[in-house]
């Protein structure tokens, strides 16, 4: 590869970023393909299938065949499903596509979305600023894909006192949080009540469902939530910050959670 800086063209070695397409089939059924950052691939199905309301719990899943070393296996899982497991062809099985970029697409609607029943997280939880202000640093210093290539996003689940208990990387940030939400799954761990979700872009509609589904009380990212994110958190009961850089966040739903003592003026919202 060619840099170019100060005027003068060099030749240098650089890192990528893995990408590659995997789908998920369940009997006739394609459950979904998405660009992902091969690894972690068991954790990414699993977490895949539970936020998107496949199953609802882990022993849904009877057992999952990985990728195989043909060309033609190599980025298929076969997934076996209870056979209590039941989803319509045009919902579960509609044959979506996941970009590394945009996530899901292909939903009917976002009233779709609602009617899956997906329950408040609890609210007994509260946090304190000072520790969530902590947490992003610990995220990048174990970052170790992205220091080498910058160009992956990342997931990580923290306990109540700011513990990191896992962190995920993948091209896809909505990946990075399925692999992550599917670690929580595949050792039974979900729901994660009174815990914290830190991604590395921005939290948007997909992310704050697939957190809700998790039983997480609080989303946080180092970017801008979406207004439709935001619209989301605040109707099913989220915590969601945004900006979570330095010592400065914003909350944007679920205010409650966060023991701050600082007045907000009348009519803010």
């Amino acid at each position: 590869m060619t840099q170019w800086q100060d005027s003068k063209a060099t030749r240098v070695e650089d890192y990528l970023a893995a990408e590659e397409p995997l789908e998920m089939r369940a009997g006739q059924y394609s459950l979904g393909v998405t660009l992902r950052t091969p690894g972690d691939d068991e954790e990414l199905v699993a977490g895949f299938l539970f936020t998107e309301g496949i199953i609802s719990r882990r022993e849904d899943m009877v057992a999952l065949r990985m990728p195989g070393e043909t060309d033609t296996e190599r980025n298929l899982v076969r997934v076996t499903l209870d056979p209590t497991v039941r989803f319509a062809s045009d919902s579960a099985a509609r044959k979506f596509s996941a970009g590394s970029a945009c996530g899901v697409c292909g939903k009917a609607s976002i009233a779709q979305l609602r009617r899956r029943g997906l329950r408040h997280p609890e609210a007994a939880s509260r946090f304190n600023p000072e520790m969530l202000c902590q947490l992003p640093p610990i995220l990048r210093e174990t970052q170790a894909v992205f220091v080498r290539t910058g160009g992956l996003h990342a997931a990580a689940i923290f306990s109540p006192t700011g513990e990191l208990l896992v962190v995920r990387e993948d091209i896809g940030r909505h990946n990075a949080v399925d692999k992550a939400i599917g670690w929580a799954l595949l050792g039974g761990r979900l729901p994660l009540s009174g815990h914290i979700l830190l991604v590395s872009g921005r939290g948007g509609f997909e992310i704050i469902q697939k957190t809700i589904a998790a039983g997480i009380p609080l989303l946080a990212s180092v970017s801008a939530p979406s207004s439709l994110a935001v619209q989301l958190a605040r109707e099913l009961g989220l915590t969601l910050v945004g900006f979570l850089r330095g010592r400065r966040f914003v909350i944007y739903a679920g205010e409650e959670r966060i023991a701050i003592c600082a007045s907000v003026p009348a009519g803010a919202s």
